[in-house]
């Protein structure tokens, strides 16, 4: 209990006796220091307390950016040691940058690629292609094609006002798990670092939040959502991160990116019905035990493409046929607008001669009856 003490004809507590002298000096000190007299001065004084944790930072900056990290696949065909193609696949991470389908990501996840696939946050896989890059800064930028209309783009931040010991988070899709994030610190600027291509990439971020394969392309993300960087490299000794990740700046990124579109939206765009096949002749016809001894065979057809629209299928089973992987079950496209189509040139050739948006009748051949459908063709670079 506080002792108590006699004021006049009231019982205050010595604690209350205190808060009045302390208060009474204050006006005072503030009357004196005024220099006139019957004024007063009062200074106030406002403390916030915050109670955001770093769970709700991170939860918050997670929530904003995931939406806009895609899972990259890459096709690239190789030769194996009987000299015969392989396709390989890799997987990597991109950012939407655009409501119309550009992605930023990293130049060596899509080097080289035959075919590029992207995978949105809620699971639609969509082809994509490449707009450009610039190898000696492991940038590169492509585009989906006919991508859906409720595309979310990033927010990008500022890289220069970055500081040691910044919080940032690593969202990415490391070892095929998508949009994983792991979270750390800025741990220093300006790294210079050797590509596995052999350039020298220069004024990188370095932090030890954990990166692995498969992050690369992702974005590094401020504490308030913002993408500050472009993961792109670990140092390591097992192939795994051991807390030592290195970011490109997302001011670098984005003036190269700029670049590349512009160049990009000033060039024509070309009629495209969005299929990859082969020529069939007689030799394959006869081997595979085909309807017909010449035309396109379709090997493969683009999600969202005027050739799906259209009802065109691909092949199912994949065989080796001289010492190639090919693709059989799809389509024999045998005719376009009336004119015979006897090789994969000559389809290339006729849709070439075309505009964007003309609508094309297509003639072909599945499981040995012939199909006519139609499709309307979009435009590409």
């Amino acid at each position: 209990m506080h002792e108590v003490v006699e004021v006049g004809m009231k019982k205050l507590t010595l604690l209350t006796l205190y808060l009045v002298i302390a208060f009474g000096a204050g006006l005072l000190g503030g009357y004196l220091g005024s220099g006139e007299r019957g004024k007063e001065v009062i200074v106030e004084k406002q403390v916030v307390v915050s109670n955001v944790s770093l769970e709700d930072i991170t939860r918050a900056a997670y929530a904003k950016v995931s939406p806009s990290v895609v899972h990259i696949t890459s096709t690239v065909l190789r030769r194996d040691f009987l000299f015969g193609i392989v396709p390989q696949q890799g997987t990597g991470s991109g950012i939407l940058v655009s409501r119309d389908g550009y992605v930023l990501t990293n130049n060596h996840v899509i080097e080289d690629a035959s075919r590029i696939q992207v995978k949105l946050s809620d699971g639609r896989v969509y082809e994509a292609e490449l707009v450009g890059s610039e190898p000696s800064s492991d940038i590169a930028v492509i585009r989906i094609l006919n991508p859906p209309e409720n595309l979310t783009p990033a927010p990008l931040g500022d890289s220069s006002t970055l500081r040691v010991g910044d919080l940032v988070i690593a969202i990415g899709n490391p070892f095929g798990l998508d949009r994983t994030a792991t979270v750390g610190i800025v741990s220093s600027l300006n790294r210079s670092v050797r590509s596995d291509e052999g350039y020298i990439l220069r004024g990188l971020i370095q932090t030890d939040a954990s990166i692995n394969p498969g992050n690369s392309g992702g974005p590094l993300v401020n504490s308030r959502g913002e993408v500050v960087g472009i993961n792109t490299a670990i140092l390591t000794t097992s192939g795994g991160s051991i807390g030592i990740g290195f970011a490109i700046p997302i001011n670098t990124a984005k003036r190269i990116m700029q670049e590349i579109i512009e160049r990009d939206r000033k060039q024509v765009r070309h009629p495209w019905l969005g299929i990859s096949g082969i020529t069939v002749d007689e030799a394959l016809a006869e081997a595979l035990n085909l309807p017909v001894s010449s035309g396109a065979l379709v090997v493969s057809v683009a999600p969202g493409s005027p050739a799906e629209k259209a009802g065109l299928r691909g092949g199912t089973l994949q065989v080796y046929y001289r010492g190639y992987p090919i693709t059989i079950g799809g389509d024999i496209i045998v005719g376009v607008d009336g004119r015979r189509i006897e090789s994969m040139e000559e389809l290339a050739e006729v849709i070439s001669s075309k505009e964007v948006g003309e609508r094309i009748e297509i003639t072909y051949i599945r499981r040995g009856e012939r199909h006519t459908t139609y499709a309307v063709l979009a435009g590409r670079k």
